[in-house]
């Protein structure tokens, strides 16, 4: 039996689904290792599928040195996206470590088996609830929205602003850093205040050793008033997934 494929449908698709797969690889949180290669890469072609009617006349040259450049550029494309998606969300993590750090959890380090690395208890715990926070809220198809809707703005025969990507990159690096301080900020002038406390406890009483109280007052501290913190994720989840979109749109042009 012989089967007539349509070449240049199948090669659009297949060329969708580069961009799609390392934006996958990269951007939460569809980035998690406990979805496997091969269904990622699945994945990255059903999701592309939908998407074929705006490919299919957007193909390059079928010269081979072409296609190899055009899959080279999907893949940077896809990249490229799902880094400026997972620059934002990593500012709860960054948050969480910064609660590790001045709360005393940082000498209490954990392997990370999902990241291959070592993280911190307060940085995985706010990662955790990020992404549970994120498919609770739907904002999973808002992300994969924007990201398909590259599609339509940046097509595959189009060219990639390098300007653009650094520029975003740069302003996503600033934004990071500061959602991270308005997250943690409130909790870290808690402790901050509490090494003050103590400072005047010594001074005033020198012989109870104020100082050494320092480590379990901090602990209590955050574990008393990390759940007013935690109250206020869902805001700042959806927050992030908005400019999380609108950075992915500015950069693929729509």
């Amino acid at each position: 039996m012989n089967l007539d494929i349509p070449i240049a449908e199948m090669l659009a698709i297949l060329l969708g689904a580069c961009r799609t797969g390392a934006w996958m690889a990269i951007c939460p949180p569809f980035n998690s290792r406990l979805i496997p290669g091969p269904v990622k890469a699945l994945l990255s072609v059903g999701m592309t599928l939908p998407m074929a009617p705006y490919l299919q006349g957007t193909l390059p040259s079928m010269e081979t040195s072409a296609l190899i450049a055009s899959i080279l550029l999907q893949v940077a494309v896809g990249i490229g996206l799902g880094a400026v998606t997972a620059l934002l969300f990593s500012a709860l993590q960054a948050a969480g470590d910064l609660l590790d750090l001045f709360g005393g959890f940082q000498l209490a380090t954990a392997y990370d088996p999902m990241g291959y690395s070592q993280a911190s208890i307060f940085g995985r715990f706010y990662n955790l609830i990020a992404i549970t926070l994120l498919f609770a809220s739907d904002g999973h198809q808002l992300i994969l929205r924007g990201f398909l809707q590259s599609f339509r703005t940046l097509p595959l025969d189009t060219t990639f602003s390098m300007e653009t990507f650094s520029r975003l990159l740069v302003a996503g690096i600033g934004e990071m850093f500061l959602s991270a301080l308005q997250i943690a900020g409130p909790l870290i002038c808690v402790l901050f205040l509490s090494d003050v406390a103590l400072g005047l406890l010594n001074r005033v009483a020198p012989a109870l050793n104020a100082f050494q109280l320092g480590f379990p007052v901090k602990i209590l501290l955050v574990v008393s008033t990390v759940g007013l913190a935690v109250s206020m994720l869902p805001g700042i989840v959806h927050n992030l997934v908005e400019r999380a979109v609108a950075a992915v749109l500015h950069l693929s042009g729509g």
